[in-house]
């Protein structure tokens, strides 16, 4: 049932993303997965305190399920050389949502915990192997704007999903929702049959392609440019529509969750035309500055909004701003990674990635949720404004440093120049 998979040549001749077998299922199956997970986010916690459980349990359905993320996401490229994409995507489509079924049976703490961690390691795998698989699938020329196209897939998904489950559960009860997710999560499922069979890439031990140069050399700036926007995504996705419903107890409520659903479209819509502007270039990296000057401009915003009693509606244009800007340092720092570093290593930049942005928007929710504690909300937002020009300032020495710290064989960066001879 799977698409036939073309040699590396043959898909380099392809003129569009879209004549690449196993693009379009590919772009399917994880909008479908991230369908059924942010079905599911808004409403477990929910359904446990409801069921009786404490805020504790609540709070642990979440945590246990982004421990399960992080330790499967390190362990996904391994999985991706040894039994491929095609199982991996299947296996940890289908995850995403069939455990859900599971808190049909009670809302005991074992029962959540379990049912949370399982559906971890399927969000783990798919977001390693997702981004991974642009790689293996499309022309490299085209690699910007298939990546931003996964990222409109996810991004769509998750402003269609993120509000029906709690819309469902009311009149139709929790119940109606898990096997909702159950369904979407096995159209997923379907799909990613259709994407062909193919293992990541082994390093041979004296192959002139592996690395020189330590991998976390390649990969930490751009990493870390991600890591200070997602701490600072973290802090606004947990702490925002609670700041503005505390300033305008009339409109904040309804204001909160759109300032959300603004920055998420902005950074989808963002992300995808910085992609097309790297294809252009052939190299990725000239967005990535305006775009952390963008986001930091938005949190300033927002800052200035809580200290000087601003409308609460320039929260919009705060959210447009920062929306986009993340959304352009997400594909800039992807694609950086891939430019980098050696095709052999490409599963390994998806983990890198998804770390960075998953660790950051955790560790951001604990670390600024210490510090609203202590300073309220304006000194939580002023450290975050801290923590991008950080970030900016070693964006900035890297556009030195870092063009020499390029593989120098077999990377996004050498195939598009063969491919330009070729031409």
């Amino acid at each position: 049932m799977a698409t036939q998979r073309l040699s590396r040549d043959e898909i380099e001749q392809l003129d569009s993303i879209w004549k690449a077998p196993g693009f379009v299922p590919t772009l399917i199956a994880v909008g479908a997965a991230f369908g059924a997970w942010s079905l599911l986010l808004p409403v477990l916690p929910v359904a446990v305190l409801e069921a009786g459980g404490s805020a504790t349990l609540a709070g642990a359905s979440t945590g246990i399920f982004m421990a399960a993320t992080v330790i499967t996401q390190v362990c996904t490229p391994w999985m991706l050389r040894t039994v491929g994409y095609n199982p991996v995507m299947v296996v940890s489509a289908l995850l995403l949502g069939i455990p859900a079924l599971g808190h049909m049976i009670n809302m005991d703490a074992s029962t959540v915990l379990l049912f949370s961690a399982l559906r971890g390691v399927g969000f783990g795998a798919i977001t390693v192997a997702e981004s991974a698989l642009m790689a293996e699938l499309v022309p490299a020329r085209f690699l910007g704007k298939a990546t931003g196209m996964l990222g409109v897939f996810v991004g769509v998904a998750q402003m269609l999903f993120l509000p029906v489950g709690l819309a469902m559960a009311e009149p139709f009860g929790y119940n109606s929702v898990y096997i909702l997710a159950a369904v979407i999560a096995l159209v997923a499922g379907l799909m990613c049959l259709r994407i062909p069979h193919i293992k990541a890439d082994r390093a041979e031990k004296h192959d002139s392609t592996s690395l020189q140069t330590p991998m976390w050399k390649l990969v930490i700036v751009p990493a870390l440019a991600l890591t200070t926007l997602s701490m600072s995504f973290g802090a606004i996705t947990a702490f925002l529509p609670a700041s503005i419903k505390e300033q305008d107890p009339a409109t904040g409520a309804v204001l909160g969750g759109l300032i959300l659903s603004i920055a998420g479209a902005a950074a989808m819509i963002v992300r995808y035309f910085v992609g097309i502007i790297a294809d252009k270039r052939g190299e990725p990296g000239i967005a990535m500055i305006p775009a952390q000057f963008s986001a930091l401009a938005g949190i300033l915003l927002i800052v200035s909004v809580m200290v000087f009693d601003w409308s609460v509606w320039w929260m919009v244009l705060a959210a447009v701003l920062f929306g986009g800007g993340f959304g352009a340092v997400q594909n800039e720092a992807l694609l950086s990674m891939f430019y980098r570093l050696p095709r052999t290593k490409v599963s390994e930049a998806s983990a890198v990635w998804n770390i960075f942005f998953d660790g950051g928007t955790g560790t951001g929710s604990m670390v600024f949720g210490m510090i609203v504690a202590s300073t309220g909300y304006p000194g939580a937002f002023t450290t975050a404004a801290f923590i991008i020009a950080f970030g900016i300032l070693l964006t900035a020495i890297d556009r030195t440093l870092g063009k020499y710290r390029v593989v120098e064989n077999n990377n996004i960066a050498t195939r598009l120049k063969e491919v330009r001879r070729k031409k």
